[in-house]
């Protein structure tokens, strides 16, 4: 689950780093509220009673999933980007993360348990093999 107003800050330093200071003529403070308002004012009715999600967004939300890629670009740049090799190589799909380490097994245990400490909402179920699934395929 994306924290609302952590993942909002996140957005904001996206959006600075990648140096868009206005989209459309809209500036980032704008833009920020705007996506507050899309994640604080989501509602639904179960029950015949109403409730405000707190946490999150809106499942298949198109800007749910942009703002999720946004977290974990931040995420990644923190815990696995800063500690891999240049030669090493590197891709993710949404939630899902592969990448290649010609180090020690011992290295790369601290650095992906160091990765699950970071976020208590992102946690890492890894393997460590010659070959392994990553999405739909087997990489050898």
């Amino acid at each position: 689950m994306l924290p609302q107003e952590e993942s909002l800050k996140i957005l904001g330093q996206f959006l600075r780093e990648h140096e868009c200071t206005r989209l459309n003529g809209i500036s980032i403070d704008t833009i920020i509220e705007l996506a507050r308002m899309v994640l604080q004012k989501n509602v639904f009715v179960h029950d015949n009673k109403f409730y405000r999600q707190i946490v999150g967004g809106a499942m298949g939300s198109p800007f749910t999933l942009t703002l999720a890629n946004i977290f974990m670009w931040y995420w990644e740049k923190r815990s696995i980007l800063s500690n891999l090799p240049s030669r090493e190589l590197y891709g993710r799909y949404i939630d899902d993360v592969f990448f290649t380490w010609n180090g020690s097994k011992q290295n790369l245990t601290k650095i992906l348990d160091a990765a699950n400490k970071l976020h208590p909402n992102i946690k890492l179920e890894y393997h460590i093999s010659k070959s392994l699934p990553f999405l739909d395929i087997l990489l050898q």
